[in-house]
Protein backbone atom coordinates (compact mmCIF):
# COMPACT_ATOMS: atom_id res chain seq x y z
CA UNK A 1 0.00 0.00 0.00
CA UNK A 2 2.99 2.23 0.72
CA UNK A 3 4.43 1.96 -2.96
CA UNK A 4 1.17 2.47 -4.55
CA UNK A 5 0.49 5.99 -2.02
CA UNK A 6 3.69 7.08 -3.35
CA UNK A 7 3.04 6.23 -6.77
CA UNK A 8 -0.34 8.39 -6.62
CA UNK A 9 1.22 11.08 -4.72
CA UNK A 10 4.09 11.06 -7.79
CA UNK A 11 1.45 10.99 -10.74
CA UNK A 12 -0.04 13.70 -8.75
CA UNK A 13 2.96 15.98 -9.44
CA UNK A 14 2.52 16.05 -12.90
CA UNK A 15 -0.91 18.11 -13.28
CA UNK A 16 -0.71 21.37 -14.25
CA UNK A 17 -2.70 22.00 -10.40
CA UNK A 18 0.01 21.11 -9.02
CA UNK A 19 2.80 23.15 -10.48
CA UNK A 20 -0.12 26.01 -9.62
CA UNK A 21 -0.47 25.32 -6.37
CA UNK A 22 3.66 24.23 -5.46
CA UNK A 23 4.46 27.89 -7.13
CA UNK A 24 1.71 29.76 -4.98
CA UNK A 25 3.51 27.49 -1.86
CA UNK A 26 6.66 29.48 -2.97
CA UNK A 27 4.94 32.64 -3.48
CA UNK A 28 3.73 32.53 0.17
CA UNK A 29 6.82 31.85 1.29
CA UNK A 30 8.50 34.97 -0.69
CA UNK A 31 5.83 37.13 0.48
CA UNK A 32 6.64 36.52 4.54
CA UNK A 33 10.48 37.61 3.14
CA UNK A 34 11.37 33.68 3.77
CA UNK A 35 13.57 32.75 0.66
CA UNK A 36 17.02 32.90 1.04
CA UNK A 37 17.56 34.39 -2.72
CA UNK A 38 14.23 36.12 -3.98
CA UNK A 39 12.57 39.06 -2.41
CA UNK A 40 8.85 39.96 -3.44
CA UNK A 41 8.42 43.73 -4.63
CA UNK A 42 4.61 44.01 -4.99
CA UNK A 43 4.41 47.66 -6.15
CA UNK A 44 6.11 46.71 -9.54
CA UNK A 45 3.03 44.41 -10.54
CA UNK A 46 0.49 46.83 -11.61
CA UNK A 47 3.50 48.69 -14.09
CA UNK A 48 4.54 45.13 -15.40
CA UNK A 49 0.56 44.81 -16.67
CA UNK A 50 0.39 48.41 -17.78
CA UNK A 51 3.54 47.62 -19.68
CA UNK A 52 2.54 44.37 -20.96
CA UNK A 53 -1.02 45.80 -22.18
CA UNK A 54 0.40 48.13 -24.11
CA UNK A 55 3.17 45.40 -26.00
CA UNK A 56 -0.05 43.39 -26.25
CA UNK A 57 -2.22 46.37 -27.96
CA UNK A 58 0.47 47.67 -30.39
CA UNK A 59 0.98 43.84 -31.53
CA UNK A 60 -2.72 42.97 -31.59
CA UNK A 61 -4.54 46.31 -31.91
CA UNK A 62 -7.77 44.90 -32.48
CA UNK A 63 -7.05 42.18 -29.32
CA UNK A 64 -7.64 39.57 -31.27
CA UNK A 65 -4.63 37.54 -30.05
CA UNK A 66 -4.02 33.92 -30.40
CA UNK A 67 -2.96 31.34 -27.82
CA UNK A 68 0.52 31.33 -27.06
CA UNK A 69 1.74 28.23 -29.15
CA UNK A 70 4.43 26.82 -31.11
CA UNK A 71 2.66 27.89 -34.35
CA UNK A 72 3.18 31.38 -33.89
CA UNK A 73 7.18 31.16 -34.01
CA UNK A 74 6.90 29.13 -37.32
CA UNK A 75 4.97 32.71 -38.34
CA UNK A 76 8.11 34.63 -37.35
CA UNK A 77 8.52 37.74 -39.31
CA UNK A 78 4.94 38.02 -40.34
CA UNK A 79 5.47 35.06 -42.86
CA UNK A 80 3.46 32.21 -42.27
CA UNK A 81 5.20 29.32 -43.36
CA UNK A 82 3.35 26.21 -42.03
CA UNK A 83 -0.03 27.77 -43.89
CA UNK A 84 1.94 27.77 -47.13
CA UNK A 85 3.55 23.66 -46.33
CA UNK A 86 -0.07 22.61 -45.06
CA UNK A 87 -1.96 24.62 -48.69
CA UNK A 88 0.82 22.25 -50.85
CA UNK A 89 0.08 19.18 -48.70
CA UNK A 90 -3.12 17.21 -49.34
CA UNK A 91 -3.83 15.27 -46.86
CA UNK A 92 -6.60 12.93 -46.96
CA UNK A 93 -8.94 14.54 -43.96
CA UNK A 94 -8.70 16.44 -41.21
CA UNK A 95 -7.40 14.23 -38.67
CA UNK A 96 -4.48 13.24 -41.54
CA UNK A 97 -3.14 16.87 -41.04
CA UNK A 98 -3.53 17.21 -37.13
CA UNK A 99 -1.21 13.95 -37.08
CA UNK A 100 0.87 15.80 -39.11
CA UNK A 101 0.27 19.10 -37.13
CA UNK A 102 0.82 17.19 -33.78
CA UNK A 103 3.94 14.87 -34.98
CA UNK A 104 5.74 18.86 -36.20
CA UNK A 105 4.51 20.58 -32.80
CA UNK A 106 5.26 17.53 -30.53
CA UNK A 107 9.58 17.34 -32.56
CA UNK A 108 9.49 20.82 -32.48
CA UNK A 109 8.77 21.63 -28.91
CA UNK A 110 11.29 19.10 -27.86
CA UNK A 111 13.66 20.89 -29.66
CA UNK A 112 12.82 24.42 -27.99
CA UNK A 113 14.85 25.44 -25.16
CA UNK A 114 17.45 28.45 -24.45
CA UNK A 115 19.94 28.21 -27.81
CA UNK A 116 22.06 30.35 -26.79
CA UNK A 117 23.26 34.05 -27.71
CA UNK A 118 25.52 33.18 -30.65
CA UNK A 119 23.59 30.68 -32.53
CA UNK A 120 21.47 31.73 -35.56
CA UNK A 121 19.60 30.12 -38.49
CA UNK A 122 19.44 31.43 -42.21
CA UNK A 123 16.88 30.90 -44.29
CA UNK A 124 16.78 30.27 -48.15
CA UNK A 125 16.10 33.90 -48.66
CA UNK A 126 18.95 34.64 -46.38
CA UNK A 127 16.82 35.55 -43.30
CA UNK A 128 18.41 35.73 -40.34
CA UNK A 129 16.15 34.24 -36.90
CA UNK A 130 17.56 33.75 -33.52
CA UNK A 131 16.44 32.24 -30.23
CA UNK A 132 12.88 30.29 -30.21
CA UNK A 133 11.83 31.34 -34.22
CA UNK A 134 15.45 30.18 -35.25
CA UNK A 135 14.99 27.26 -32.88
CA UNK A 136 11.31 26.85 -34.32
CA UNK A 137 12.39 27.73 -38.12
CA UNK A 138 14.48 25.05 -38.47
CA UNK A 139 12.95 22.54 -37.14
CA UNK A 140 10.12 23.59 -39.66
CA UNK A 141 12.46 23.42 -42.69
CA UNK A 142 14.01 19.98 -41.44
CA UNK A 143 10.33 18.40 -40.95
CA UNK A 144 9.09 20.17 -44.58
CA UNK A 145 12.30 18.21 -46.10
CA UNK A 146 11.36 14.70 -44.65
CA UNK A 147 14.32 14.61 -42.13
CA UNK A 148 11.80 12.96 -39.40
CA UNK A 149 9.54 10.73 -41.81
CA UNK A 150 10.55 7.29 -43.02
CA UNK A 151 8.67 7.53 -45.82
CA UNK A 152 10.26 8.88 -49.09
CA UNK A 153 6.16 9.44 -50.34
CA UNK A 154 5.55 10.98 -46.86
CA UNK A 155 7.63 14.20 -45.81
CA UNK A 156 4.96 15.76 -43.39
CA UNK A 157 5.70 13.36 -40.62
CA UNK A 158 7.66 12.35 -37.40
CA UNK A 159 8.46 8.31 -38.00
CA UNK A 160 9.25 6.83 -34.83
CA UNK A 161 11.69 4.74 -36.13
CA UNK A 162 13.45 7.91 -37.45
CA UNK A 163 13.68 9.96 -34.43
CA UNK A 164 15.22 6.99 -32.41
CA UNK A 165 17.96 7.22 -35.01
CA UNK A 166 18.22 10.76 -35.26
CA UNK A 167 22.16 11.84 -34.99
CA UNK A 168 23.69 14.95 -33.52
CA UNK A 169 25.09 15.28 -36.83
CA UNK A 170 21.50 15.14 -38.61
CA UNK A 171 20.97 18.08 -36.11
CA UNK A 172 23.86 19.80 -36.16
CA UNK A 173 23.17 20.08 -40.06
CA UNK A 174 19.65 21.18 -40.22
CA UNK A 175 20.62 23.44 -37.28
CA UNK A 176 23.90 24.98 -39.02
CA UNK A 177 25.25 24.50 -36.36
CA UNK A 178 28.98 25.06 -36.46
CA UNK A 179 32.44 25.90 -34.41
CA UNK A 180 31.03 30.15 -35.44
CA UNK A 181 27.36 29.17 -34.99
CA UNK A 182 27.29 26.86 -31.54
CA UNK A 183 23.85 25.67 -30.43
CA UNK A 184 23.71 24.99 -26.75
CA UNK A 185 22.29 21.57 -25.40
CA UNK A 186 22.45 19.86 -29.04
CA UNK A 187 23.43 16.59 -27.02
CA UNK A 188 20.40 17.13 -25.15
CA UNK A 189 18.09 18.12 -28.12
CA UNK A 190 19.08 14.39 -29.71
CA UNK A 191 18.87 12.18 -26.81
CA UNK A 192 14.97 14.05 -26.31
CA UNK A 193 14.60 12.71 -30.10
CA UNK A 194 15.75 9.71 -29.33
CA UNK A 195 13.58 8.93 -26.47
CA UNK A 196 10.64 10.16 -28.26
CA UNK A 197 11.22 7.64 -30.74
CA UNK A 198 11.77 5.20 -28.20
CA UNK A 199 8.53 5.57 -26.32
CA UNK A 200 6.37 6.32 -29.53
CA UNK A 201 7.95 2.12 -30.63
CA UNK A 202 7.31 1.00 -26.86
CA UNK A 203 3.32 2.09 -27.01
CA UNK A 204 1.67 1.29 -30.20
CA UNK A 205 -1.29 0.79 -28.30
CA UNK A 206 -1.48 4.71 -28.31
CA UNK A 207 1.15 5.81 -30.88
CA UNK A 208 0.16 3.72 -33.83
CA UNK A 209 -3.80 3.51 -33.83
CA UNK A 210 -4.18 4.22 -37.49
CA UNK A 211 -0.70 4.11 -38.58
CA UNK A 212 3.14 3.14 -38.12
CA UNK A 213 4.19 4.61 -34.76
CA UNK A 214 4.96 8.30 -34.78
CA UNK A 215 4.50 10.67 -32.29
CA UNK A 216 0.65 12.04 -34.12
CA UNK A 217 -0.76 9.02 -32.73
CA UNK A 218 -1.59 10.82 -29.91
CA UNK A 219 -4.07 12.91 -31.16
CA UNK A 220 -6.65 9.81 -32.31
CA UNK A 221 -5.82 9.29 -27.92
CA UNK A 222 -7.20 12.90 -27.71
CA UNK A 223 -9.96 13.37 -30.51
CA UNK A 224 -12.32 11.22 -29.01
CA UNK A 225 -14.63 13.80 -27.46
CA UNK A 226 -14.37 17.43 -25.58
CA UNK A 227 -11.47 18.10 -23.98
CA UNK A 228 -9.98 19.98 -20.64
CA UNK A 229 -6.33 21.26 -21.76
CA UNK A 230 -4.84 19.65 -18.78
CA UNK A 231 -6.22 16.18 -20.20
CA UNK A 232 -3.57 17.44 -23.17
CA UNK A 233 -0.82 17.33 -20.12
CA UNK A 234 -2.29 14.21 -18.97
CA UNK A 235 -1.83 12.38 -22.42
CA UNK A 236 1.39 13.63 -22.37
CA UNK A 237 2.44 10.91 -19.26
CA UNK A 238 3.00 8.56 -22.40
CA UNK A 239 5.47 10.54 -23.28
CA UNK A 240 6.64 10.12 -19.35
CA UNK A 241 10.01 7.86 -20.56
CA UNK A 242 11.55 10.94 -22.59
CA UNK A 243 12.61 13.15 -20.10
CA UNK A 244 16.04 12.46 -18.48
CA UNK A 245 16.45 11.19 -15.45
CA UNK A 246 16.27 13.54 -13.02
CA UNK A 247 13.48 12.78 -10.13
CA UNK A 248 11.92 9.40 -9.95
CA UNK A 249 9.27 9.04 -7.38
CA UNK A 250 8.01 5.21 -6.85
CA UNK A 251 9.19 4.69 -10.40
CA UNK A 252 7.41 7.50 -11.73
CA UNK A 253 9.72 10.11 -13.65
CA UNK A 254 9.23 13.27 -12.43
CA UNK A 255 10.70 15.08 -15.79
CA UNK A 256 10.83 18.96 -14.98
CA UNK A 257 10.66 18.47 -11.12
CA UNK A 258 13.04 19.85 -8.60
CA UNK A 259 13.82 20.20 -4.73
CA UNK A 260 13.80 22.43 -2.73
CA UNK A 261 13.72 22.20 1.01
CA UNK A 262 11.02 24.62 1.95
CA UNK A 263 8.45 23.38 -0.09
CA UNK A 264 6.42 20.69 2.08
CA UNK A 265 4.26 18.13 1.79
CA UNK A 266 2.48 15.52 3.99
CA UNK A 267 3.28 12.35 1.75
CA UNK A 268 6.55 11.17 -0.66
CA UNK A 269 6.25 14.54 -3.21
CA UNK A 270 7.75 16.65 0.41
CA UNK A 271 10.17 18.98 -0.87
CA UNK A 272 9.83 18.67 -4.53
CA UNK A 273 7.99 21.33 -6.64
CA UNK A 274 7.16 20.55 -10.53
CA UNK A 275 7.20 22.73 -13.38
CA UNK A 276 6.69 20.69 -16.73
CA UNK A 277 7.53 23.54 -19.02
CA UNK A 278 7.96 21.96 -22.39
CA UNK A 279 4.95 19.51 -21.63
CA UNK A 280 2.84 22.55 -20.92
CA UNK A 281 4.23 24.40 -23.78
CA UNK A 282 3.28 21.33 -25.91
CA UNK A 283 -0.47 21.30 -24.68
CA UNK A 284 -0.40 24.61 -25.54
CA UNK A 285 0.42 23.67 -29.06
CA UNK A 286 -1.85 20.79 -29.57
CA UNK A 287 -5.06 22.83 -28.49
CA UNK A 288 -4.77 24.58 -32.44
CA UNK A 289 -4.28 20.58 -34.47
CA UNK A 290 -7.09 19.65 -32.21
CA UNK A 291 -9.58 22.80 -32.79
CA UNK A 292 -8.81 22.68 -36.35
CA UNK A 293 -9.70 19.10 -36.50
CA UNK A 294 -13.18 19.94 -34.64
CA UNK A 295 -12.22 19.00 -31.09
CA UNK A 296 -13.52 21.25 -28.65
CA UNK A 297 -11.05 22.06 -26.09
CA UNK A 298 -12.10 24.35 -22.82
CA UNK A 299 -10.69 24.94 -19.43
CA UNK A 300 -7.50 26.29 -21.27
CA UNK A 301 -6.61 28.24 -17.99
CA UNK A 302 -5.96 25.23 -16.29
CA UNK A 303 -2.31 24.92 -18.01
CA UNK A 304 -0.60 27.06 -15.90
CA UNK A 305 2.55 30.04 -17.34
CA UNK A 306 5.71 29.14 -18.32
CA UNK A 307 8.49 29.39 -16.14
CA UNK A 308 10.99 30.76 -18.95
CA UNK A 309 13.38 33.61 -19.37
CA UNK A 310 11.28 36.15 -21.17
CA UNK A 311 8.30 35.47 -18.38
CA UNK A 312 10.76 35.47 -15.64
CA UNK A 313 12.90 37.95 -16.96
CA UNK A 314 10.01 40.76 -17.65
CA UNK A 315 9.49 39.92 -13.45
CA UNK A 316 12.83 40.80 -12.93
CA UNK A 317 13.71 43.84 -15.49
CA UNK A 318 10.96 45.41 -13.53
CA UNK A 319 12.23 44.97 -10.36
CA UNK A 320 9.29 42.67 -8.71
CA UNK A 321 11.81 39.61 -8.04
CA UNK A 322 14.79 41.08 -6.60
CA UNK A 323 18.21 38.86 -5.94
CA UNK A 324 18.84 39.25 -2.69
CA UNK A 325 22.89 38.64 -3.79
CA UNK A 326 23.41 40.72 -7.14
CA UNK A 327 26.52 38.77 -7.52
CA UNK A 328 24.54 35.43 -7.55
CA UNK A 329 22.42 36.64 -10.15
CA UNK A 330 24.93 37.74 -12.84
CA UNK A 331 26.90 34.61 -12.15
CA UNK A 332 25.92 31.19 -14.49
CA UNK A 333 23.08 29.41 -12.59
CA UNK A 334 22.37 25.88 -13.15
CA UNK A 335 18.45 24.73 -13.50
CA UNK A 336 18.63 22.87 -10.20
CA UNK A 337 20.15 25.84 -8.08
CA UNK A 338 17.87 27.08 -5.47
CA UNK A 339 18.38 30.17 -6.86
CA UNK A 340 16.32 29.09 -10.05
CA UNK A 341 13.92 26.99 -8.48
CA UNK A 342 12.63 29.98 -6.56
CA UNK A 343 12.29 32.39 -9.62
CA UNK A 344 10.92 29.69 -12.14
CA UNK A 345 7.90 29.17 -9.02
CA UNK A 346 7.73 33.13 -8.09
CA UNK A 347 7.08 33.35 -12.59
CA UNK A 348 4.31 30.72 -12.56
CA UNK A 349 2.46 31.91 -9.40
CA UNK A 350 2.67 36.02 -10.30
CA UNK A 351 1.75 35.40 -14.52
CA UNK A 352 -1.90 34.61 -13.00
CA UNK A 353 -1.27 38.02 -11.09
CA UNK A 354 -0.60 39.88 -13.87
CA UNK A 355 -2.79 38.16 -16.17
CA UNK A 356 -5.61 39.57 -13.73
CA UNK A 357 -4.34 43.14 -13.79
CA UNK A 358 -4.42 42.74 -17.16
CA UNK A 359 -8.11 41.95 -17.54
CA UNK A 360 -9.52 44.54 -15.35
CA UNK A 361 -7.85 47.00 -16.92
CA UNK A 362 -9.88 45.80 -20.27
CA UNK A 363 -12.76 44.66 -17.90
CA UNK A 364 -12.83 41.14 -20.00
CA UNK A 365 -12.98 37.54 -17.85
CA UNK A 366 -10.96 35.09 -18.10
CA UNK A 367 -12.76 33.23 -20.83
CA UNK A 368 -12.53 36.74 -22.95
CA UNK A 369 -9.01 36.91 -22.29
CA UNK A 370 -7.81 33.19 -20.92
CA UNK A 371 -3.88 33.17 -19.89
CA UNK A 372 -2.63 31.68 -23.42
CA UNK A 373 -3.40 35.05 -25.05
CA UNK A 374 -2.24 36.83 -21.80
CA UNK A 375 0.94 34.91 -22.23
CA UNK A 376 1.02 35.52 -26.45
CA UNK A 377 -0.27 38.93 -26.36
CA UNK A 378 1.60 39.56 -24.06
CA UNK A 379 3.82 38.21 -21.26
CA UNK A 380 6.48 36.76 -23.51
CA UNK A 381 6.87 39.52 -25.52
CA UNK A 382 6.73 41.74 -23.04
CA UNK A 383 9.76 40.08 -21.47
CA UNK A 384 11.53 40.16 -24.62
CA UNK A 385 10.66 43.94 -25.09
CA UNK A 386 12.21 44.88 -21.61
CA UNK A 387 15.35 43.29 -22.00
CA UNK A 388 16.09 44.80 -25.25
CA UNK A 389 15.27 48.00 -24.02
CA UNK A 390 18.04 47.08 -20.94
CA UNK A 391 20.83 45.08 -22.47
CA UNK A 392 21.94 45.75 -26.59
CA UNK A 393 22.24 42.23 -27.30
CA UNK A 394 18.30 41.72 -25.67
CA UNK A 395 19.87 38.73 -23.42
CA UNK A 396 17.57 37.72 -20.14
CA UNK A 397 18.53 39.22 -17.38
CA UNK A 398 19.74 35.71 -15.50
CA UNK A 399 22.26 32.97 -17.13
CA UNK A 400 20.88 29.87 -17.03
CA UNK A 401 22.85 26.86 -17.71
CA UNK A 402 20.63 24.94 -19.69
CA UNK A 403 21.25 21.12 -21.30
CA UNK A 404 18.45 22.26 -24.06
CA UNK A 405 15.46 20.55 -22.20
CA UNK A 406 14.44 22.84 -19.46
CA UNK A 407 14.59 26.54 -20.26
Amino acid sequence: MGRERDEEAARALLSARAVRERALEMLRLCERDALAHWRLDRAKLPEIADFTLAVMRENYPALDIPFHARWRHFSAGGKDRWRAIAQRAGWSDAGARARAEFDLAIVSVLLDAGAGPRWRYREQDGTLSSRSEGLAIASLDMFAAGAFSARNDDPLRADAERLAAITARDLATGFQVDCDNPLVGLAGRVDLLNRLGRACLAAPEIFAQRDSARPGGLFDALAARRRKADEILAARDQLGPIWPSRLTLAGVPLGDAWRHNQIRAADATDQIIPFHKLSQWLSYSLIEPLQRAGVEVVDIDGLTGLPEYRNGGLLVDFGALVPRNPEEARAPQTVESAFVVEWRALTVALLDEIAALVRKRLNFTADQLPLAKVLEGGTWAAGRRIAAQRRADGAPPLDIVSDGTVV
